[in-house]
């Protein structure tokens, strides 16, 4: 038999930043703080990113021939219960993920076939964009899934393409931003005026105190996803030490990738010219500041304003593209492989028989359609529930931000329960001091916390109250969901396990 090849650490380090880094998080943090979205991601960085991400290491080195990936690390932790719980929230975030992207896919569509955003004029059957955007979605998500179920593997090639363009968009981004500087003679689109501008936000939206904790949401959210390799830990090579260090480099790297991304998105952009705008939202901010990236390089190289128009539609068409293959590609393979990892990796009693079984193609078709019809519900009730383009975005951004930050409650609040085992084989340990783990883990759950509740109270206390209920829903609803699933199940297994019920 072949052996199979084992992950290097260059390859898990290009995995995680593939996995972790997103272009379109760093234009979503300009739209929203500006210059002042920085220190709020070196923060993240400083006091979530690294601190967990050293304990993920830590639990995956230790398990590193579990194939549940964090149902795993949770269940040797804290137990089953709790162990099902989290994972079930952590799984709920790629739903709330799929929702946010079955509408959102769309866009660089639109923008691929028009140069630009046009979904906000589109309608059918007398009904509003949104509305037409959220049956589009609902189309998405059922179509998606009707050929994941049958196994077309090789649709999954095309995430790797689609990585292929996200990573060469990122370097036309960084050329392009640096060639403007350099020609406009270090001039600025949006000026720096001293260190206010790296604190406070030119958006009037994140102007008090209270939204800008609530920003903590969004850095935590873009350095999501590295739980996720948590699933590989046993096809790496070496993985005690593999693990770590890629976990490590990759927080540096991506720590720096953001706070650069960000700032020199401020060499073409100008927030109020650009941005102040109602029809920009969080659903096509990146197309339109690419668009703009390449008017305002036409400009700077002394090309006509028809040439520079012709560039900024290049690059927005480019744009569309490469996050059309990229969302393409992530959706054949999120639809089925969390889903997949958790149910297999879980106790087949914790499931309805149904759930578990696989078709011929290998995957959990039944899971699968339940998954499609509870994605296909929440796009409905958000988007015929009367919101505008720009309140949809927002709120579909806010659900992905709670929902994909819950499930670090579980994990790093499991963390102290898991090194208080002491019949573990431990290869990689730095947190040796049982009082200085017990304040880190405080000072990233009060991080965590913080940032979830500031995020759930802002639409609250601006009386946006339809925002803030879709804002908390998420991880309530499939905790519920997930609490009922436990129950029924031990309801089940003690019903088999007991002689009287046999007898009847």
């Amino acid at each position: 038999m072949e052996k199979q090849k084992k992950i290097g650490l260059f390859s898990l380090i290009l995995m995680i930043f593939s996995a972790i880094y997103g272009f379109a998080n760093g234009t979503v943090a300009y739209d929203q703080m500006g210059y002042a979205s920085i220190i709020w991601y070196v923060l993240a960085a400083l006091f979530f990113f690294l601190p967990s991400a050293l304990m993920l290491a830590e639990y995956g080195s230790t398990f590193k021939e579990a194939k549940g990936g964090i149902y795993s690390w949770l269940a040797e932790s804290i137990g089953e219960k709790m162990a099902f719980i989290g994972t079930f929230i952590w799984l709920s975030s790629w739903i709330i993920w799929m929702l946010s992207t079955s509408t959102k896919v769309w866009i660089p569509l639109s923008t691929l076939i028009s140069g630009s955003d046009q979904t906000q004029t589109w309608g059918i059957l007398g009904l509003s964009s949104t509305q037409t955007v959220g049956i589009l979605g609902i189309v998405w998500i059922l179509s998606v899934t009707f050929f994941a179920t049958r196994g077309v593997s090789s649709i999954a090639k095309i995430s790797s393409l689609g990585g292929i363009f996200v990573m060469g968009l990122t370097i036309l981004f960084f050329i392009a931003s640096i060639l403007i500087w350099i020609l406009n003679k270090g001039q600025l689109a949006e000026p720096v005026n001293g260190l206010h501008s790296f604190i406070a936000s030119p958006n009037p939206q994140f102007q008090s105190p209270m939204a800008l904790l609530s920003f903590v949401i969004y850095a935590v959210f873009a350095y999501a996803g590295m739980e996720s390799m948590g699933g590989i830990t046993d096809s790496m090579d070496k993985p005690e030490k593999t693990f770590p260090k890629g976990l490590i480099i990759s927080t540096i790297t991506i720590t720096i990738a953001y706070s650069v991304s960000i700032f020199l998105w401020g060499v073409s952009a100008n927030w109020h010219e650009v941005l102040g705008g109602g029809s920009v939202n969080l659903g096509n901010i990146t197309y339109v500041l690419m668009n703009n990236l390449g008017l305002v390089m036409g400009h700077a190289m002394n090309l006509s304003h028809g040439t520079s128009v012709l560039i900024g539609n290049v690059l927005a068409r480019l744009t569309g593209l490469s996050m059309f293959m990229a969302y393409l590609g992530s959706f054949f393979v999120l639809v089925y492989s969390p889903l997949k990892s958790f149910i297999m990796g879980s106790s087949p009693k914790l499931w309805p028989k149904k759930m578990t079984r696989l078709n011929k193609a290998g995957v959990p078709a039944y899971s699968m359609w339940i998954q499609a019809t509870v994605v296909a519900v929440f796009i409905f009730f958000v988007s015929f529930g009367g919101s505008a383009a720009k309140e949809f975005y927002q709120i579909l951004t806010n659900m992905a931000n709670v929902s994909t930050s819950a499930p670090y409650l579980f994990l790093i609040g499991a963390f102290p329960f898991f090194k208080k085992r002491t019949d573990l084989e431990r290869p990689f340990v730095v947190y040796k001091n049982k009082v200085f783990t017990n304040i880190i883990v405080g000072i990233v759950l009060l991080v965590l916390i913080a940032g979830i509740v500031f995020t759930c109270l802002q639409p609250i206390m601006a009386a946006d109250y339809k925002t803030a209920f879709w804002t908390i829903i998420g991880p309530i609803f499939f905790g519920a969901v997930a609490w009922i699933f436990y129950h029924n199940a031990e309801k089940r297994s003690a019903k088999e396990n007991d002689p009287a019920s046999d007898e009847n």
